[in-house]
């Protein structure tokens, strides 16, 4: 086992992913004996020697479930470097009594690794973040062959495969359709695309010198043309309002039916009138 020796740094991926995958396959596999005996090495006297034999020796598998992941539109070498860190995980935590091959073991670990990438990189704004999703996000990503949306037939067919709702499968493909946009247009965007970017009619208008005089002249204005309208109403319509709308503590109908000796009905209908003669003062 010569080759397998090399130190792990060397076979980090990188620029060249041809010369690293050549690199990895060209490490012997372990035999059951020798796999046994490094795991057992690892497991019952923490050698690290035997762990980083375990890990070069099983690289070549990262590889191969790595490109499996290809159609995610990352790069292959961040792909295999999270597989990588999922093998890791799994030869601190084999044991050699499980009666199993390392790299049967090692798939679930090395695999969910590579799910988190892609989940945490694939989008800006996170299509998954409950198990079930993901597991949905995984496979509806692979048994959905083309580019056009389901039918409702293949929609119920792969709910029913996977044991979730219609109503979730759809959901989750609106999301793998989605595309992330950046905020701001690019620099050489045209006058149509620059329109389209969020930038242009999610700017924060707020703290603009301009819109704030515009909305402050508006609100004199308004404020003016209520006084005056409510000048223009008799001294009992005036109260009202007033006690209905604009003391700090309201008064009720009925407060109201009290102190001028009708109805609450009465009241209402007073208060509807004014109303109704307040706004048309202002709008004329």
């Amino acid at each position: 086992m010569t080759n397998s020796l090399q130190p792990v740094y060397a076979l980090v991926p990188g620029a060249n992913l041809e010369s690293y995958v050549h690199s990895v396959n060209s490490i012997p596999l372990l035999s059951p004996e020798q796999e046994r005996e490094l795991a057992e090495r690892l497991f019952y006297q923490q050698d690290l020697e035997a762990a980083r034999q375990m890990v070069l020796a099983h690289l070549r598998f990262v590889v191969h479930i790595a490109r499996s992941y290809s159609g995610y539109g990352l790069a292959q070498a961040d792909l295999i470097q999270e597989g990588n860190v999922g093998l890791m995980k799994a030869v601190k935590r084999f044991n050699p009594e499980m009666g199993v091959r390392l790299v049967s073991f090692a798939v679930h670990w090395i695999k969910a690794e590579i799910h988190e990438f892609i989940l945490r990189n694939w989008r800006i704004v996170k299509v998954a973040t409950t198990k079930a999703q993901r597991k949905l996000f995984f496979n509806l990503r692979s048994q959905k062959k083309r580019l056009a949306w389901l039918s409702n037939d293949e929609v119920e067919r792969v709910a029913e495969s996977l044991g979730v709702e219609a109503r979730e499968v759809r959901e989750m493909e609106s999301r793998l359709s989605g595309q992330d946009m950046a905020f701001d247009p690019a620099a050489d965007a045209d006058d149509e695309s620059a329109y389209q970017s969020p930038a242009h009619y999610l700017e924060d208008h707020r703290y603009d010198p301009a819109r704030q005089l515009e909305e402050a002249d508006w609100s004199d204005s308004s404020t003016a043309s209520l006084h005056e309208a409510l000048e223009g109403l008799d001294e009992r319509s005036r109260d009202i309002l007033y006690q209905r709308w604009l003391a700090e503590e309201k008064a009720t109908l009925h407060d109201l039916a009290a102190k001028y000796n009708v109805s609450a009905e009465r009241i209402r209908q007073l208060e509807k009138n004014a109303m109704n003669k307040l706004k048309g003062r202002i709008e004329a």
